[in-house]
């Protein structure tokens, strides 16, 4: 009966920070540890606008080492300043929203090999095959820049028809069929995926072969979604992500996990600090209920 108690106080209260056990040999718990952690949305997102140099800085401050870089036109200009301070800093360049150009230059001279994140196309086909043929034919151009520049595209539920897991899972098996494109992968999103929750453990089974990055985020309930609010949310203050995350630990999953800043309105690093605060938690009680 304490025990059971002190488990709702830990969740029903978030004041007291709690230190997790040593979780080396737990692969499920291990996931989560901060080197594995991928920054994502940190740079237009951020309140207090950084530069390249000063990004780098407070990622160092907080011990996360992977970057996953989002840009506006405003920022092409500074793409080469941006590689620049990621080598000086020890960080990643883990992956590049989108594409531009100018990239492919700087991929070639500093070696870089971040993953290119794009958006699966929804296109307006008749059958679900032919659909699948033409999203997949749509992106052709990209596979082929990123096997040429030895990259990895991940397919970024987003989404309309292209955001179902079900159509990511069938594009990349096209793509890997008919265009020998084993390069290709998902991208998965918790803040895109509240029509999911409910039978996420079957969702993860399916796209899990295929994953390159799992993105997490406190998870509402979707009719709150729904009604405008709360789509992102610091992890451990939604109300499914124990349950989601619980899944992801028992799927054995072991790929990068991003965490996000996307909110406009607050400073980079103080959203980051509250989502690795909040997976602290998560993780000590995902290790407590399965004791």
């Amino acid at each position: 009966m304490f025990r059971s108690f002190c488990i709702v106080m830990l969740f029903a209260s978030w004041i007291v920070l709690v230190e997790p056990r040593d979780s080396s040999a737990d692969p499920g718990t291990n996931l989560f540890r901060r080197e594995n952690l991928v920054a994502w949305c940190i740079v237009p997102f951020d309140s207090k606008k950084r530069g390249p140099a000063a990004r780098a800085e407070m990622l160092n401050r907080l011990g996360i080492s992977k970057v996953a870089y989002d840009w506006r036109q405003k920022d092409i200009a500074s793409f080469e300043e941006e590689i620049l301070q990621y080598k000086k800093h020890d960080l990643e360049f883990f992956a590049f929203w989108s594409w531009h150009p100018t990239m492919e230059p700087l991929v070639r001279k500093y070696g870089i090999r971040p993953q290119v994140w794009i958006t699966c196309p929804s296109p307006t086909a008749d059958t679900h095959e032919s659909k699948v043929k033409a999203a997949a034919e749509t992106l052709l151009p990209m596979v082929e820049k990123a096997r040429d520049l030895g990259l990895k595209l991940g397919l970024y539920n987003h989404g309309n028809w292209g955001g179902e897991p079900a159509n990511l899972v069938a594009v990349c098996k096209y793509l890997r069929e008919h265009h020998q494109a084993d390069h290709v992968g998902i991208v998965y999103n918790f803040h895109h995926g509240h029509g999911h929750i409910d039978d996420f453990a079957e969702v993860l089974a399916m796209m899990q072969p295929y994953l390159l990055c799992l993105n997490i985020n406190g998870m509402a309930d979707p009719t709150t979604i729904a009604a405008g609010a709360d789509k992102i949310l610091p992890v451990g203050s939604g109300i499914h992500e124990i349950a989601m995350l619980r899944s992801v630990q028992e799927s054995r999953y072991n790929g990068p996990i991003g965490i996000l800043d996307h909110r406009p309105t607050i400073d980079a690093e103080q959203s980051l600090r509250e989502n690795l605060a909040g997976l602290q938690k998560v993780v000590a009680y995902l290790e407590i209920a399965t004791e």
